[in-house]
């Protein structure tokens, strides 16, 4: 039987929501349910209207479920067996923090007004139940840069390697076509970043600022963000990063965003960047960019959803 998938697999788009819901504790759990039951049902039908109404968008809205939210919503037991509440990974200098979330909304489309409209209708009945904890609005930078003016995203799969890194599969039969969903909002010290000469940035990432080629390992120092994140050919995730700023606040970041069928590959990572390999030799991205949350979520198929809708 075929398994349809919630759109974890597309590349960025120009125009990206992202929304972390919280559900406030002094509302009866029925009406939690209740409203939870028409979220799933609205998340389809905007997919649907979406690409019947605007096939070249590129719009689409994936619907993540947190360890908390799934207990209190009564879902499917056992869990998918490595959704849990992210715990902090603290290395001597920088933390992966953990932060509280219910629900997560992806939202992109390539016409803003699209994506707007969607985020609106999703907050209108999710403020029935719950508070907004985080909303950024990301946005393409010139060729898939982040704030940084580095190309991110370089070591995303392609291909058919897209659905191999970013789905489950056969290993975890009940919860085929569903993705582990993690997220870090990254704010960035541009001033300290600035101050570099463009060489020193380069080392920082391990690769060539202007025309985004990898540094020979040899030339590549141990400490760079390339050296540390990518925790080799067989463990891979999809990246979906976005830039976002407020150039009033000094508020410029990226939504470090990734889907992956399992989330230990995401744990190693992170143990790579902020511990270190071998510990003590964090990612020196750290020293810049200060990750401000980071939640583990579960993204069901779009078939598991619609069972959820009723």
């Amino acid at each position: 039987m075929t398994v349809h998938t919630q759109n974890v697999t597309d590349y960025p788009n120009n125009n990206t929501w992202f929304l972390v819901w919280n559900f406030r504790e002094n509302v009866p759990a029925e009406k939690v349910t209740a409203v939870f039951r028409r979220i799933c049902a609205l998340v389809i039908n905007l997919n649907n209207s979406a690409l019947d109404r605007f096939p070249d968008a590129k719009a689409s809205c994936v619907l993540g479920i947190g360890h908390d939210a799934w207990l209190k919503l009564g879902l499917p037991q056992p869990l998918p067996r490595e959704l849990k509440n992210f715990e902090t990974i603290a290395g001597s200098k920088h933390a992966a923090i953990s932060t509280k979330g219910d629900l997560h909304f992806h939202i992109r489309a390539d016409e803003k007004s699209l994506a707007y409209d969607m985020t609106s209708v999703i907050s209108a009945h999710m403020k029935e139940i719950a508070d907004c904890a985080v909303e950024v609005q990301g946005f393409r930078y010139w060729d898939s840069r982040s704030i940084l003016g580095f190309v991110d995203g370089t070591e995303n799969p392609h291909g058919v390697g897209r659905e191999f890194f970013a789905v489950i599969g056969e290993e975890e039969p009940a919860y085929k076509g569903g993705s582990y969903l993690f997220v870090q909002k990254y704010l960035h010290d541009l001033a300290a970043w600035k101050s570099l000469p463009v060489e020193e940035q380069e080392k920082v990432i391990g690769r060539s600022k202007e025309n985004d080629i990898e540094m020979d390992d040899d030339v590549k120092p141990k400490n760079s963000h390339i050296a540390l994140a990518n925790v080799g050919d067989d463990f891979k995730v999809v990246r979906d990063n976005m830039p976002f700023g407020n150039v009033s606040s000094n508020e410029m970041g990226t939504y470090f965003i990734c889907y992956a069928s399992t989330f230990s590959t995401v744990e190693k990572m992170l143990t790579n960047m902020f511990i270190g390999n071998p510990p003590g030799n964090y990612d020196r991205i750290l020293d810049f960019s200060t990750a401000k949350t980071g939640t583990l979520f579960f993204v069901p198929s779009l078939d598991m959803l619609d069972g959820f809708g009723g």
